[in-house]
């Protein structure tokens, strides 16, 4: 392609509105623009590379034998309303009304359609197992639309699903796509990791997130260095209690802390260490308030708290209840004497002699025994996994790192098939439930994620397998006839050879065209100039190690071959980190 003849409209500057480099280098590099807010039109350039990983994921798919279909992005509510998540869902769930007065929603996931689908067509064990998958636009109204392609309202995504007659078939579907979606994320040339992660809004029995791994990660996973345990902060299991204490602990005392607010302010003012300072959090779980008690150097974990409690929402409760239920402002809420529910993590099930707040402003109290002093409902692992704690497999130490979801794969169980009663009849002729599975990659987040991971200060580092043009050949100096008769040559040469090349042929000073094709991040890059001619070559730049080759023209396809592969092999494949 030639460069006149496309549409990349590139930016000197990021907009104002862009937060993280992707969205900045996105917009800059003309690959895509805003409509609105979470809305955005994809560009020639940008629309190139999604269909290059669409393209990846499609291949994938179809050899893991799942059969690609195409679902209605407008859902009907009755299907909604038959699983529950019609009211459940939230606000992201983009509801409204025809003109005969029912209730539809654009779809942010297709459970509900394809049990639909399957419950109607599929009679016995014989019709399973059935994989199918889609490519389709999906909608979440999303209350802050942010970072580009990495948070919109409206994104590319890939949606699996599988039916089996057992559970042992389902897993069996379930490590699947788990051995696909590794492949996949390799073939784009991605550091990922796959972690066990929270089921969330979608539900069932355990799921995997593959993580791109980046500084820029909204998410925090956890690996251990010895062992294969990866997953979410959210998910990750914390093993082992606080060593017994041996000494009694002295009698309750409450003490004036003025102004002493925080954790580190309570425990300085003291002289304590913030571990032995008591956090008591209160949470609004469905329509329950509790308090959750964790050590002041630890953080509660919301997500374990509500599948402890079988609880659909779980939000910190605001200052109005705090200071209903305590009588004191924020800050110094404490567990004795507190007539709710109380739930402490299991890190202070043995231990004694705590800092907890007093109810009661510029107060808290010195001394305290969880056993003697306060009435706990239950002690369990309510908290994050830090740095400090084992590995729950193998006892190996704990890394964290950041992560950008792209896939993420469900064993659903029967969640959905109970629900909308998709039943077949097994060997023995008997009505079973189907056993489902959901897998689901975001095509649009994932090219934002390879920038997140993929880039320097002058622009993108697009991966081999998804960078739309593997090449550029820029012409410096296009009204010179010998240079630009000699670009001509190596381009419709390129192009016979199947390479997807773009030919910067504008008549642009070349400073412009070298900061647009750093910019723009394809792999390899062909400089034609009046002074390399000269001396009979051209000069060849690897766009990810900034490495110089000069091509000699009397042997230009063997010199370009070399090189081309070079560029191929500094790439490499991607890998499971």
């Amino acid at each position: 392609m030639r460069f006149s003849h496309t549409f990349i409209p590139t930016l000197k500057e990021s907009p104002a509105e862009a937060e993280v480099i992707s969205h900045k280098l996105l917009l800059r590099a003309g690959m895509i623009r805003k409509l609105t807010s979470g809305l955005y039109t994809y560009l020639p350039l940008g629309l190139k590379a999604l269909n290059k990983v669409a393209t990846i994921v499609r291949e994938e798919m179809d050899r893991a034998g799942f059969l690609e279909v195409l679902f209605p992005m407008v859902q009907p509510g009755d299907l909604w309303k038959e699983t529950g998540r019609w009211e459940h869902y939230g606000k992201e769930l983009l509801r409204f009304v025809d003109r005969n007065g029912r209730d539809y929603c654009l779809g942010p996931t297709h459970e509900e359609v394809v049990t639909d689908l399957v419950r109607g067509e599929a009679r016995s064990y014989r019709d399973l197992p059935l994989r199918l998958y889609q490519m389709q636009t999906k909608f979440r109204d999303e209350i802050r639309p942010r970072f580009g392609l990495m948070r919109g309202r409206e994104f590319l995504m890939k949606d699996g699903y599988s039916f089996d007659i057992d559970v042992d078939a389902a897993k069996q579907s379930y490590q699947t796509m788990y051995d696909c979606y590794t492949r996949i994320f390799t073939r784009l040339g991605l550091r990922f990791r796959a972690v066990e992660a929270d089921t969330g809004s979608i539900g069932g029995n355990f799921s995997h997130e593959f993580m791109v791994l980046a500084d820029s990660g909204e998410d925090t996973i956890c690996y251990c260095d010895k062992c294969s345990y990866a997953a979410n902060v959210e998910r990750a299991q914390v093993v082992g209690c606080q060593e017994i204490a041996h000494t009694p602990c002295p009698p309750l005392e409450c003490v004036d802390t003025p102004k002493q607010h925080t954790v580190a302010e309570v425990a300085a003012f003291l002289h304590a260490k913030p571990s032995q300072v008591i956090k008591t959090m209160l949470f609004r779980c469905d329509t329950e308030v509790v308090a959750v008690l964790v050590r002041g150097d630890h953080a509660v974990n919301p997500i374990k708290l509500g599948h402890l409690l079988h609880a659909t929402s779980v939000e910190l409760a605001d200052q109005a209840c705090v200071e209903s239920v305590t009588h004191a402002p924020l800050g110094f809420a404490g567990p004795v004497g507190l007539s709710l529910p109380i739930y402490a993590d299991q890190s202070l099930a043995n231990g004694s002699d705590y800092i907890v707040g007093a109810n009661a402003q510029d107060r808290h109290m010195m001394h305290v025994d969880l056993a003697r002093d306060v009435t706990i409902t239950a002690f369990a692992d309510l908290r994050t996994i830090t740095e400090d704690d084992p590995c729950p497999l193998c006892g190996g130490c704990i890394h964290l790192t950041r992560g950008i979801e792209v896939g993420h794969i469900f064993m659903l169980g029967t969640k959905y098939s109970d629900a909308m009663h998709a039943d077949v009849l097994n060997e023995e002729g008997k009505e079973t439930t189907m056993i489902m599975g959901c897998y689901g990659i975001g095509i649009s987040r994932t090219v934002a994620a390879a920038i997140e991971q993929n880039h320097d200060d002058k622009g993108m580092l697009f991966p081999w397998a998804i960078a739309p043009y593997r090449c550029i050949l820029l012409n410096l100096d296009v009204r010179k006839q010998d240079v630009t008769s000699v670009c001509e040559d190596l381009y419709q040469r390129l192009c016979d050879q199947g390479i997807d090349i773009l030919y910067d042929d504008r008549d642009e000073r070349a400073g412009v065209k070298f900061k647009d094709a750093d910019l723009l991040g394809i792999p390899a890059q062909l400089i034609v100039g009046a002074k390399g001619l000269k001396n009979g070559t051209i000069e060849a730049v690897n766009r990810k190690t900034g490495e110089k080759t000069s091509l000699a023209l009397a042997s230009f396809d063997q010199d370009f071959a070399a090189f081309w592969q070079s560029v191929a092999r500094s790439w490499g494949d991607g890998r499971e980190s």
